[in-house]
C-alpha cells in the first residue's frame, strides 16, 4: 500500500517546507515534533509549544495523534498528557485534510475558541465559565511559565511537564551536588 506512505511523505515534507520547525523522532516520518506558536490576538499569542504528532500506518485515512508536550492551560487540552479534544481530529477526520490544516487552521481555532462544555481539563473549563478574568490570567501565567522557546528546546517530554522545572537552585536552597550525595533510603 504505497499510496498512504507517499501521502504521509508528501504531507510531512509540505510541513517541513512551510514556516514550521519540524523535528523527526527516530529518523522516521511516523513521529515528529512541530514548533507551534500561539495565534495572534489571542491569550496564547507569544507562546511557543512543542506539538508531538504521531501518524498511524493508515494515515491519511486515519487521523494523526496530536498532543502538546509543554504545558498549556486550556479546557480542551489534558493538562497531564497534553492530549487534544478536537472533533475534527478525533471524530470527523477526512483524508482531504493534511498536516498543514492541523497547524494553520485546527489548532489556532482550538486556542481562539475553547469549548468548556466538552472539556479534557475540567479545572480550566470550570474557571472559564465561572470567572473569565481569572481564567485569562491563568492562561497568560501558563504561557509565561511553560510556553517559551527555551521550554521546547531542552530535555525530554517528562522534564518539560515537571511542575518544579522552573524552580532555581537558589529558590530551593539546594544544588545538584547536594542532591547527588544522598542515596534513597
Amino acid at each position: 500500500m504505497s499510496s498512504p506512505s507517499k501521502r504521509r511523505e508528501m504531507d510531512v515534507m509540505k510541513l517541513m517546507m512551510s514556516d514550521y520547525n519540524v523535528e523527526t523522532i527516530n529518523d522516521g516520518l511516523n513521529e515528529f515534533n512541530v514548533e507551534f506558536h500561539g495565534p495572534k490576538e489571542s491569550l496564547y499569542e507569544g507562546g511557543v509549544w512543542k506539538i508531538r504528532v504521531e501518524l498511524p500506518d493508515a494515515y491519511p485515512y486515519k487521523s494523526p495523534s496530536i498532543r502538546f508536550v509543554n504545558k498549556i492551560f486550556h479546557p480542551n487540552v489534558d493538562e497531564t498528557s497534553g492530549s487534544v479534544c478536537l472533533d475534527v481530529i478525533n471524530q470527523s477526520w477526512s483524508p482531504m485534510f493534511d498536516l498543514l490544516n492541523i497547524f494553520e487552521v485546527f489548532l489556532p481555532q482550538l486556542l481562539l475558541y475553547p469549548n468548556p462544555s466538552d472539556p479534557l481539563n475540567g479545572d480550566a473549563a470550570a474557571l472559564m465559565m465561572k470567572d473569565r478574568k481569572q481564567y485569562d490570567q491563568k492562561v497568560k501565567e501558563f504561557c509565561e511559565r511553560y510556553a517559551k522557546k527555551e521550554n521546547i528546546t531542552k530535555g525530554t517530554a517528562d522534564e518539560e511537564t515537571d511542575d518544579d522545572e522552573d524552580v532555581t537552585d537558589d529558590e530551593t536552597g539546594s544544588s545538584d551536588d547536594e542532591i547527588a550525595g544522598h542515596a534513597d533510603p
